[in-house]
């Protein structure tokens, strides 16, 4: 049988639609090659989000089709950017990200030397489909596709479109599998988790129901909107106390200034967003957090600049996913006057990510002397193991014990977004 070559880039749904595109091909037969110089075909699933992320795409597209064998660029570059792949790789063929289920009949016919277009498919839910897992502990379990926000400066909507929840029964099952399939953490993805709601089944809902699966295992909820969190807060903060919940919040508020939040359309307060994470905070003692901050949107004053650096000033983030701001065509900010020169964002970065990373030391310094149970899921550098504890705080440990193991450490030492310590 040909041997086809898998590569992803970007988001947690991306490399959930990775491992999907490779366990349907291995159902059917196929060999997952590991290089592609080994390959009889080459899928690439892109990245748009970013301007770095498209180059660096683009210039892998650019080598996969050089190199004469059939090639597949699937993902949301060829949903949102069809004509720049086609300037790139003319006769490759084209997968959007709400075509991923026609993979194989993709490479069935582009090893047949036909060009096929996949990319006006409608979303269908990525549940109980076979997998070959990047990370064999771990279950990416997509929710739903889509967000109903409409950001001015996003291109993945023109990729990703709207809403669209999966059905929680089908989660569940998903789950369920993964679970004795030996994963011992699953990641619930989407674009808003929050966002969530299929039939009345709302995120809260649906992780207790997902908690209610048998078996050790943990949960991470993904990325969720501020504006879509707060309609379910109460019963968010209640869904988290259970044990199977990493207590971790990921909510991006992109700047800390009103009137940026609003030229980006993004439909929440600094003040909204503050309430959010204090109430979080107030329920869950050391609450993960993480959020993500674009410097140098359109416009953006270093008075409102400062406004970001003195929200997580008090934030203090567990994770900050710091971004210039990349003009991405189609956009709306792309049409904005007072775009700020490049080395202006890029100082702004700098300044916001050298805050970032002495009050990261400083909070985990906190953590200090902790002891408790981690989930060990990856290995580390130098023979050490990286776990998780209940705050999804990553903690690096040396031990004999093996991956998917529990055990109990203690806190000796903190780093830039990590945690150092010992067996207990």
């Amino acid at each position: 049988m040909p041997k086809i070559y898998v590569r992803s880039y970007g988001c947690s749904a991306n490399t959930a639609d990775a491992e999907i595109a490779k366990g349907l091909l291995k159902e059917k037969g196929y060999i997952l090659a590991q290089i592609p110089v080994n390959s009889d075909l080459n899928i690439l699933l892109t990245c748009i989000v970013k301007t770095p992320t498209e180059t660096k795409v683009t210039k892998h597209v650019k080598q996969l089709y050089g190199s004469g064998k059939p090639l597949i660029v699937a993902g949301c570059m060829p949903k949102a950017m069809q004509s720049h792949v086609e300037e790139v790789a003319p006769r490759a063929s084209l997968v959007g990200p709400d075509d991923i289920e026609h993979i194989v009949d993709a490479v069935d016919k582009t090893l047949r030397g036909e060009r096929v277009v996949y990319i006006e498919g409608e979303p269908t839910e990525r549940t109980c489909l076979p997998r070959v897992r990047t990370n064999r502990l771990v279950h990416i379990a997509p929710i739903c596709s889509g967000c109903l926000g409409d950001c001015s400066y996003c291109i993945v909507k023109h990729a990703r479109g709207r809403l669209c929840s999966f059905p929680a029964e089908k989660i569940v099952d998903d789950v369920w599998k993964a679970v004795a399939d030996g994963c011992r953490e699953v990641w619930l993805t989407a674009e808003d988790t929050a966002a969530y709601n299929h039939e009345g089944t709302t995120l809260p809902m649906l992780l207790d129901e997902v908690t209610g699966v048998e078996g050790e295992f943990r949960v991470r909820v993904g990325m969720m909107t501020p504006n879509s969190a707060l309609p379910i807060l109460d019963e968010l903060i209640e869904s988290y106390r259970n044990e199977k919940v990493y207590k971790f919040l990921h909510v991006p508020v992109q700047s800390g200034n009103d009137i940026v939040l609003r030229e980006m359309s993004r439909r929440y307060t600094v003040d909204e967003f503050r309430g959010l994470v204090t109430r979080f905070r107030a329920s869950h003692e050391h609450l993960g957090v993480s959020t993500d901050i674009i410097c140098g949107f359109p416009g953006e004053t270093e008075e409102q600049f400062q406004d970001s650096l003195d929200l997580i000033r008090w934030l203090r983030p567990d994770v900050l996913n710091i971004s210039r701001y990349w003009e991405r065509p189609g956009t709306e900010a792309a049409a904005m006057p007072g775009r700020l020169h490049g080395r202006e964002t890029k100082a702004r970065s700098r300044r916001l990510t050298t805050l970032w990373k002495g009050l990261s030391v400083e909070t985990g310094m906190r953590w200090i002397g902790w002891e408790g149970v981690i989930l060990l899921d990856e290995a580390g550098r130098d023979g050490s193991k990286v776990g998780r504890n209940y705050a999804y705080k990553a903690v690096a440990v040396d031990t004999d014990a093996g991956l998917g193991e529990f055990v109990k450490v203690r806190v000796t030492g903190a780093g830039v977004g990590f945690l150092e310590a010992e067996i207990a």
